[in-house]
């Protein structure tokens, strides 16, 4: 099949999420002006650069105690800083738990029961036993067409890994297996991977 998007998919659940797969989750970390912590998933997130190291993740959808957009992007507006948080499927259920709507007042970590430590470069929280976690300092917030949708990206400062996935100098991801966002309510975790080496190596 083909379709406009502005013309409607006709399907029961809109497929673009489920074409454009798996995705890496954003489980971000901030705190706003008066140091209320906040922490939710972002599955529209990646990498963009490497030298310096810069990220990026992108906000969709507002929340009505918020001018226009979600605690995240009004957080990171107020302090120029947040860490993103990599997700391993056995947090699965803690990463969930911090999708729901709470207010601007609510701490996700304690509502979520998650540990938090202190980051060494900003003045955010992270989640303490991440595989690995970004520290960031804002860049740009570039607003894109539609109600909300806004992408943040960020120079990283910091960046923590857990010992145990480094396997001879190498980060392991098979180690701790990623949780990955796919489309729907559907999630994948990376178990397994192979190496290619590109035709000019």
């Amino acid at each position: 099949m083909f379709y406009r998007p502005e013309d409607g998919h006709g399907l029961p659940h809109n497929p673009f999420n489920a074409i454009v797969t798996p995705r890496p989750i954003g489980w971000i970390s901030t705190r706003d002006a008066e140091g209320v912590r906040n922490l939710a998933p972002y599955s529209f997130f990646n990498a963009v650069a490497y030298f310096p190291p810069q990220v990026m993740f992108a906000s969709t959808s507002a929340k009505p105690d918020q001018d226009g957009t979600k605690d995240s992007v009004a957080n990171i507006r107020a302090t120029g800083e947040f860490c993103v948080n990599i997700v391993e499927f056995a947090a699965r259920d803690a990463m969930n738990k911090t999708s729901e709507g709470f207010g601007r007042e609510v701490d996700e970590f304690e509502a979520a029961g998650i540990e938090a430590v202190a980051c060494e470069t900003i003045g955010c929280d992270r989640v303490a036993g991440v595989p690995a976690a970004l520290e960031c300092k804002l860049t740009r917030i570039v607003e894109l067409p539609g109600e909300a949708n806004k992408v943040v990206f960020g120079e990283v400062t910091g960046i923590y890994m857990r010992d145990d996935c480094l396997v001879d100098g190498v980060f392991d991801v098979v180690r701790f297996q990623p949780l990955t966002r796919m489309g729907y309510r559907d999630y994948s975790k990376i178990s397994e991977k192979f190496s290619l080496k590109r035709p000019d190596d």
